[in-house]
């Protein structure tokens, strides 16, 4: 078979030209999507962003590491026009031998998972006109119907008011996915429908499988046809690929191994990897995609998932007033699968607008973005590597703040 040069000298030159310029088109072409994906990049003068104020973040990281509270972060900061900065600090790993900390580390997000896949997906199904906020969980899993939890509804398991355990028993998930989902649908409630704030990881299992009735897939497929892919968002996914799982920042061990590339969360692994409520990797530049839709559907209705109206339903504050677990009264605000203000967002810091939304996840991870502010937040670590300690989420809420105090516009 001839090869493109053999080809090429055997047409006339004329023809050779146009042969040329035919190829390169084709070629430009092809690799378009690939320079499209990326996104745009402002300097902190065009970002409208004090540098100088933006530096004090590297030394709260610096102390952070010295402390052992995470061995190393990747932090981005964005505003609706592009990303201002993206920077990677320590290791991803110090055990067994210590490997740096790339900017296109992969983590798991642990409990971003719940904000991201699921309560995304169930708002594109909302979006469809395939069920409501308002309708009982019942309705599309009548198993679910037992236990006084026949008026329990949608929002209320995305708001964490539905009365369910926060976690069941890791005994409920050893006799298989199927066995455990059963065990799921028939817990009993621990509180009243709608007289406190408990949020359980139980409300996003018991939607990640509502997402699977209604729309026929599981919920890593369906979130990544109807929300990673349109974002382009290719190193995101449930089950990380061969090539991302070796770029993932390891957590602790399991079973003599380390978790790298594999969920941390003990029962999102006993339901083979896909859940509700954990289960998504993803990376800095990944989360910067979703982030940068929320915002261009917010402001401008530009988003490439949802809809304005779906977008500003799943930010509207939802306020839950009742006793925490010692008795004393609170107060805690949420969105349909967001943090918004609670006794969770210590993460959130304290200088963002009442616009803001985000979420943390356990193993070390948080994602804030503000309408008000025109600004988002991401931060990543693994802060349970090696032995499951460090503290992070103080740390994230100082750099929000920091983000937020050096707008100069």
């Amino acid at each position: 078979m001839l090869g493109l040069l053999e080809i090429q000298m055997q047409l006339p030159s004329i023809v050779r030209v146009c042969y040329r310029l035919a190829l390169a088109f084709s070629l430009s072409f092809a690799i378009a999507p690939c320079i499209a994906a990326d996104l745009p990049q402002l300097d902190s003068t065009s970002a409208k962003l004090n540098p100088e104020k933006l530096a004090a973040i590297d030394g709260l990281v610096a102390t952070a590491i010295s402390e052992k509270k995470m061995p190393g972060c990747v932090v981005l900061i964005g505003r609706s026009a592009g990303v201002v900065s993206l920077k990677a600090y320590g290791n991803k790993r110090v055990e067994p031998e210590a490997e740096v900390m790339t900017d296109d580390t992969v983590f798991d997000l642990a409990s971003l998972t719940k904000p991201l896949a699921t309560a995304t997906s169930i708002m594109k199904l909302v979006e469809s006109g395939k069920l409501s906020l308002n309708d009982t969980v019942a309705q599309h899993l009548p198993d679910f119907a037992v236990e006084n939890k026949e008026k329990i509804t949608i929002l209320d398991l995305l708001v964490h008011r539905s009365g369910m355990i926060p976690d069941n028993a890791i005994k409920d998930y050893l006799d298989g996915p199927a066995k455990a989902k059963e065990r799921l649908l028939a817990l009993k409630p621990v509180a009243p429908l709608g007289t406190k704030f408990m949020y359980s990881d139980v409300n996003f299992m018991i939607l990640g499988e509502i997402v699977q009735r209604v729309s026929g897939k599981p919920v890593n497929q369906f979130a990544s046809e109807h929300i990673f892919l349109p974002l382009e968002m290719s190193e995101t996914m449930y089950l990380p690929s061969e090539d991302l799982r070796r770029r993932a920042a390891p957590t602790e061990k399991r079973d003599e191994h380390w978790m790298q590339g594999e969920v941390h969360d003990p029962r999102a692994f006993r339901l083979d990897g896909v859940a509700g409520h954990a289960g998504l990797f993803g990376t800095a530049r990944d989360l910067a995609r979703y982030a940068t839709d929320a915002l261009a559907g917010i402001q401008h209705d530009r988003s490439r998932i949802l809809k304005q109206q779906t977008w500003h339903t799943m930010t509207t504050p939802v306020t839950i007033e009742g006793p925490d677990q010692k008795g004393q009264p609170t107060r805690d605000i949420r969105g349909a699968g967001w943090d918004m203000k609670s006794r969770y967002s210590s993460n959130r810091g304290t200088r963002f607008s009442e616009k803001a939304f985000g979420h943390g996840g356990f193993t070390g991870t948080a994602l804030w973005i503000d309408p008000g502010t025109d600004l988002y937040v991401i931060f990543l670590s693994n802060r349970v590597h090696p032995a499951g300690k460090g503290a992070v989420n103080p740390l994230a809420g100082q750099i929000c703040d920091i983000v937020v105090d050096a707008r100069i516009d």
